[in-house]
């Protein structure tokens, strides 16, 4: 009796399966989200490195709201790692919408040597970066990224009188 129902039980487990699947994939949006970093900020760092608040612009492409609880960032700066960060902020990006979201990054004293010296032998006023990330969701949803772009140098922060970032 018992063998039969474990038998009868697995047997409809099996067969709901593909049902499940195709419920979850209709929770994933069509497109993956886009990400661009609209601002950098310093923060406070400690002893020899650097600290910074990377803003990004997540838009959402898709009929379906996109939601997060926790955000990964690692930042590649003239082909070179640069900088990593994480932040643990929860939201949702609507349907058709777009959020712009802070995430902390840390700089190590080895990653601005390394910068120093390649910009020490190119005198371009300019960098290429690269971003690569992953927006965490619920069960299995997350969503991997990437953006490319440039920096001109120097930075120059809004709010410190035009000071360059340094």
């Amino acid at each position: 009796m018992m063998a039969t129902l474990f038998r009868a039980s697995r047997r409809l487990a099996l067969a709901a399966l593909p049902l499940l699947l195709a419920g979850c994939a209709t929770l994933t949006p069509e497109h993956e989200p886009k990400v661009e970093v609209v601002g950098v900020e310093p923060l406070p760092g400690e002893s020899l490195e650097m600290r910074m608040a990377v803003k990004l612009r997540i838009v959402n492409p898709s009929k379906v709201a996109i939601d997060y609880d926790g955000v990964y960032l690692e930042m590649d700066m003239r082909g070179k790692h640069f900088a990593s960060g994480v932040s643990n902020v929860q939201g949702s990006v609507p349907r058709f919408g777009e959020v712009v979201l802070t995430v902390p990054m840390t700089v190590t004293a080895t990653a601005i040597w390394q910068q120093a010296l390649i910009a020490s032998e190119d005198d371009s006023a300019s960098a290429t970066y690269r971003l690569r990330g992953k927006l965490s969701g619920r069960l299995f949803h997350s969503h991997s990224f990437e953006s490319e772009g440039e920096f001109q140098f120097p930075i120059v922060v809004p709010g410190h009188g035009g000071a360059p970032w340094q």
